[in-house]
């Protein structure tokens, strides 16, 4: 061993625009790396030749050293970058760095156990995400306690009265929206679910797919045969419903479920069965607003096929899931698919509008193709009804490859149903079954290949190379479908590319952070949230570890981004900053994507 001298630059992330960049930076998962596992870095520099790097300890003893593999210019990052790989290391330790170019690392470990925490910690993101529910202390920790959002009115006797009793839009204003006149003589009880992001609406195109992933979450573990429910079963999680002989993944989808239900068309209302796009205020919060003191008006929004067809989907998958658990929600499960189902074909064109957004998200999309396909392929998978498959196998999306180096999310939910028939057992053919399998082991390898190229590890090939809102998601939902292969056929070539695709999320990135919060030494955690809000107000927490933030966006859709990171290159075009909503949101989809993919890496 050689005692080298470690150089007092520090290795702090730099978020300057790519072109003005001419400091060398060394990037490494920031969380470590499993003995057994890929062990790769990133050096940015400019510098068009190998150079030495080091792997030391705590005390700056030498554990390894080698050369560094220049790969050439990266448009992602607008600099040349070099490889570190230091993959034969397999003993283990903590506080362990790579130095090279006189920069020194964060440190890191190399350590076995590494994600057995990282299911708690993803899941435990939704619990203080519930609406209608008092949060407790000593479930999710005294700072984030809270009394239950929206199930009275506020002190100042302002006009929310929760979400007990939610009238729609009135008339005069979706005449404005929607072009057409539309209301409705009821009120709807929506209490629960959770909020969608870093504001207290309930959407539930969102919501299904946030929902469906921590159901698939567990629905793994029933048919892979190397995967663990353990992490999953009643008493592993945090939250309020340990000891009823319930899984808790199925627990926490349930409060989503539940909420879900309850924003179908009651029978005997015109537009009966269909599912109300949302529900949230009429109009926008500010920073910061805890959710039992939003002092605006609640509105639910007019029902979308796109909605009704999520609902259909998230439903029929549940009614399978909890049929061991409870006979009589899972039939109710069931029957609110079938109506859903059935409203969206009376109904197939109800498209949520672009520009209904005061005091909440649109959502809006055109393409509905992909939520039929998915409903479909869940009320399948099911019941085996004949008519479900005639619509499988009528859609554009049946027997076509979906798989897109982009990646996927709520407007484009199509893998879903891919997922979902290549791994339940059901009644397709052999042949259109192996299709399906062999389908997802031929995307995987395609984003091995794009992996192979990528400077920094990570799947993801947006367009044009223009990283998109909620990149980082975006990037775990590939790496799930890598993560299948893996299931599909073991070869581990898979799962040290899901591996090697989490070093990018936990700090080998260009500006150097860990995008989950409390996970590496330099964490995002100040995310857009009304509530995880310490930046704005010290008396409020930051959001609970194991909150993935949104990550680079070149769109640049808010004022703070658009001021401090001008010009910047798309991995840079990010910022940790508590108003940066479009860079820097949390989000039930993007956790549910680290989730869904949090207990395979356990199993690692």
């Amino acid at each position: 061993m050689k005692t080298v001298l470690l150089a007092a630059l520090s290795s702090v992330a730099l978020f300057t625009s790519g072109a003005a960049l001419a400091d060398t930076l060394l990037r490494v998962n920031q969380l470590g790396y499993l003995p057994d596992g890929p062990k790769r870095a990133s050096l940015i520099t400019d510098r068009p030749t190998p150079v030495l790097w080091q792997l030391v300890d705590a005390k700056g003893r030498e554990i390894a050293r080698g050369q560094t593999k220049p790969l050439g210019m990266d448009a992602s990052v607008g600099r040349k970058v070099h490889l570190i790989d230091f993959s034969e290391v397999r003993e283990s330790g903590e506080k362990l760095s790579l130095v090279a170019e006189r920069v020194t690392s964060p440190p890191f470990a190399i350590e076995p156990k590494l994600y057995v925490n990282l299911p708690r910690d993803a899941f435990g993101y939704f619990y203080p995400m519930r609406s209608g529910i008092e949060i407790r202390a000593d479930i999710a920790g005294e700072a984030y306690a809270r009394p239950a959002g929206h199930v009275s009115a506020p002190k100042s006797g302002a006009l929310n009265q929760g979400d007990k009793a939610v009238p729609c839009q009135e008339e005069g204003s979706s005449l404005k929206i929607y072009g057409d006149p539309w209301s409705c003589d009821y009120t709807l009880d929506v209490t629960g679910g959770w909020y969608d992001a870093g504001d207290q609406g309930k959407y539930v195109v969102n919501g299904a797919l946030s929902v469906a992933q921590l159901m698939s979450t567990f629905e793994r573990t029933l048919y892979v045969k190397s995967a663990s429910a353990k992490p999953f079963a009643d008493g592993a999680l945090a939250l309020p419903e340990h000891g009823n002989g319930v899984p808790d993944a199925l627990d926490e989808a349930r409060w989503e479920l539940e909420f879900l239900l309850s924003m179908q068309v009651p029978e005997g209302k015109p537009l009966a069965g269909m599912a109300h796009h949302k529900v949230h205020d009429d109009e926008w919060t500010g920073i910061p607003t805890l959710p039992h003191e939003d002092p605006k008006r609640r509105l639910l929004h007019r029902p979308s096929t796109a909605a009704t067809l999520n609902l259909a989907a998230a439903a029929a998958q549940g009614a399978r899931l909890f049929k061991p658990y409870d006979a009589a929600f899972a039939e109710r499960l069931l029957k609110a698919a079938q109506q859903a189902w059935r409203a969206a074909a009376e109904h197939p064109g109800l498209i949520a509008p672009e520009g209904d957004s005061d005091g909440g998200g649109a959502y809006h999309d055109t393409d509905l193709t992909d939520e039929l396909y998915w409903a479909a392929a869940e009320l399948f998978i099911t019941t085996g009804n004949a008519d479900y498959r005639a619509a499988i196998e009528a859609s554009p999306h049946w027997r076509s490859s979906i798989f897109k180096p982009a990646g996927y999310e709520w407007a484009n939910v199509e893998t879903r149903a891919a997922l979902s028939l290549a791994l339940v057992p059901n009644s397709l053919s052999r042949s259109d079954a192996e299709w399906l399998k062999r389908d997802i082991v031929t995307a995987a390898d395609e984003y091995l290949k794009l992996q192979k190229r990528a400077p920094f590890g990570h799947v993801y090939d947006p367009p044009e190379g223009r990283y998109a809102w909620g990149s980082n998601h975006l990037i775990l939902q590939n790496a799930i479908i890598i993560a299948r292969a893996h299931d599909l056929t073991g070869s581990p070539k898979y799962r040290d590319a899901v591996l090697e695709t989490m070093d990018y999320i936990f700090g080998r990135n260009g500006p150097g952070i860990s995008y989950v919060t409390g996970y590496g030494t330099d964490y995002a955690k100040n995310q857009h949230s009304r509530w995880f809000a310490h930046a704005a107000d010290p008396a409020l927490p930051s959001p609970p570890k194991g909150t993935l933030a949104g990550g680079p966006n070149v769109w640049l859709s808010d004022e703070i981004v658009r001021e401090k990171r001008k010009g910047c290159a798309p991995q840079f075009c990010y910022i940790d900053d508590i108003e940066s909503w479009s860079t820097n949101e949390t989000a039930i989809n993007w956790n549910a994507a680290l989730a869904e993919l949090s207990g395979f890496l356990a199993e690692q």
